[in-house]
Formats: C-alpha cells, structure tokens, sequence
C-alpha cells in the first residue's frame, strides 16, 4: 500500500523491508515529480507504476498541476494517457 509521506516529501511504501518511493516537491498549484526509486528485488512488480498512479491521483484529487520531471513518471503518463490533463503546459512536450 502506497503512502503518502508529506514529513519526507514522497511517495512510499515498503516491499519486503526496503524502501521504494517517489520524490516530489510541492510548490504553489503543482506538484513536481523528481525521482521514482524501486529496490532491485522489487522491480518488474509494477511498484513503480503503483507509486507514479497515487502521486497523480493524489495531484488530481488536490487539483494541483504536475510537472514529470522523473523519466519514470513521465514514461507513466504516456503509457496512463488520463492523466495527461495533470501535466502542466511547461512540460507537455516530455509526454509526447
């Protein structure tokens, strides 16, 4: 299950003892995704995907606008197209 963790400014949750998570900062109305780190034993699980999904839903839900700084996030939106509207005009260009 993923949490939010605002004290650390991330998304995370815990697989099997180890930390994977997602960095982000808040700033005014967006919510800017840095960098999407899941333990070597835990890939191909789809726990980054489950980490990318909360943080979006997360924008959605707080109406704030998403700048996908992290390839993994942006690489999500693309894959996850509902989510496009989240993507601050800035940064559409790193989801085409």
């Amino acid at each position: 299950m993923v949490k939010n963790n605002s004290f650390e400014n991330r998304f995370e949750v815990d697989v099997d003892g180890a930390l994977a998570l997602l960095e982000y900062k808040l700033r005014d109305d967006t919510i800017t995704f840095l960098h999407t780190e899941v333990p070597e034993k835990a890939e191909g699980k789809g726990i980054g995907g489950q980490l990318a999904k909360a943080g979006l839903e997360y924008a959605r839900e707080n109406q704030l606008k998403v700048a996908p700084l992290c390839s993994f996030v942006a690489g999500y939106i693309k894959r996850h197209p509902e989510y496009a509207d989240l993507v601050a005009e800035h940064y559409r260009a790193r989801i085409r």
